[in-house]
């Protein structure tokens, strides 16, 4: 689940497997998980290396790739995970399972995969006239978990959550236009808005997306949410299976070449917001050898582990809203399981041997997912006028002889709060 449990806009370049190298002993989990600035997760966007499409049409055979069939793997059972973190993160999930009269392995021998290497290389067309040298449908996962469908578009017209968020498209584009309208505000107010590409990697097949988080693995903004907190509500009422929700924006005159987002076990779903020439085909996306265009407030559903590129062929920004959800194919425990192991690389004292500080990694969890109380605004930061204090100190500079620059700045940092003090005063 390297994909997976490694995925989102600023994610480490380290995979799993690395990681595990590392994390030897509980001490160790703690200390490398806090040394590094965002541990390791299981959903990348698109934090991956474009694939030339020769490896992926001829993947080489080994003793864990795929069979001639589609997404099957070999039939032994791949070995136990080695490392001790890996191993208590494998034993709590085979835990969780167990809740099934009898018990699913797939999602174990996932984990193995990982720590082995594992990476699941499969032609999924359909179309007959097509072979896999003249196809994109190829899919290409580090995560995986076999058995899950393999297709490129998903019917969604029946699904509930679609039509709770498509009947309420106008409230979320008004509130996100203007939130949006004040650069400079959402700059201070705002947590990490608009992050790009992180890696060389992901830069080498365009770096003309970013994107604007609200849940990520599960965990909601704190922050983010209570700028927009109409949509957060919609979102969490529409009852999505979502693991991750966020905006995205796509620069006019770009594309994003062909790559694969690494994990089969999340599907994408995307609520256009803002389409440049909307219904003129010049905003789209490509899953495997099939192109659909995104119509303002129509939703879409599609397999991002097969290979798949965008293109803005418009003069304006093109905006979303994006998803990644739960595959339908994964039972409701399937998905406990792999969430506890999302959970786990975030707080890796969830696996501790330690009774007291693994119920307290557990309350964290509990309190990091919980909704916000968007109710609780949190205070607006105003950025100062900053003609009126550039005049200030210029006057200032002029009458501050031998005392220095440095008295003139507290001077105006008194000046400052005696202002405010007299403003509160007043009200």
């Amino acid at each position: 689940l390297a994909g997976l449990y490694a995925l989102s806009s600023s994610a480490s370049s380290s995979t799993l497997l690395q990681a595990n190298a590392v994390m030897a002993s509980t001490n160790g989990i703690r200390q490398s998980i806090r040394a590094r600035t965002r541990p390791p997760c299981m959903l990348t966007r698109p934090n991956v290396v474009p694939l030339p499409l020769v490896s992926m049409k001829k993947p080489s055979l080994s003793r864990w790739t795929t069979k001639s069939s589609p997404g099957a793997l070999a039939d032994e059972r791949p070995p136990p995970t080695q490392s001790d973190f890996a191993s208590r993160v494998e034993r709590r999930m085979e835990n969780i399972l167990s809740e099934m009269p009898a018990p699913p392995t797939r999602v174990i021998d996932s984990w193995r995969y990982l720590e082995m290497g594992y990476e699941h290389r499969a032609y999924v067309g359909t179309d007959p006239n097509k072979t896999p040298e003249t196809s994109n449908c190829h899919q290409y996962a580090h995560s995986h978990v076999p058995g899950l469908t393999a297709r490129t578009f998903w019917d969604i017209k029946k699904v509930g959550w679609r039509s709770a968020l498509e009947t309420r498209f106008e409230e979320i584009r008004e509130e996100f236009l203007k939130v949006i309208s004040d650069p400079e505000s959402l700059a201070l107010n705002a947590q990490n808005p608009w992050v790009g590409a992180q890696t060389e990697d992901a830069r080498s097949y365009g770096t003309g997306w970013k994107t604007f988080g609200l849940l990520d693995r599960g965990i909601w903004d704190p922050v983010n949410t209570q700028l927009f907190p109409k949509t957060s509500r919609i979102i969490k009422e529409s009852g999505i299976p979502a693991v991750e929700a966020f905006f995205a924006s796509m620069e006019p005159q770009s594309d994003i070449k062909l790559h694969s987002d690494n994990a089969d076990f999340v599907l994408t779903a995307h609520l256009p917001l803002v389409v440049p020439d909307n219904g003129k085909n010049k905003c789209r996306i490509t899953v495997g050898d099939e192109s659909r265009e995104w119509l303002e407030g129509r939703m879409m559903m599609f397999d991002t582990s097969i290979m798949h590129a965008a293109a803005n062929e418009s003069d304006q920004k093109r905006y979303i809203l994006m998803f990644r959800l739960w595959h339908p194919d994964l039972a409701p425990v399937e998905r406990k399981a792999i969430q506890f192991a999302l959970d786990s690389l975030s707080v890796p004292e969830l696996v501790s041997d330690n009774l007291g500080e693994a119920k307290e990694a557990e309350n964290q969890i509990a309190a990091m997912r919980s909704f916000p109380d968007l109710r609780k605004a949190l205070p607006k930061k105003v950025a100062p006028p900053p003609q009126k204090w550039k005049a200030t100190i210029e006057e200032d500079d002029d009458n501050v002889g031998k005392k220095g620059a440095s008295e003139a700045l507290e001077r105006l940092e008194r000046r400052k709060k005696s202002t405010k003090r007299g403003k509160n005063t007043k009200r």
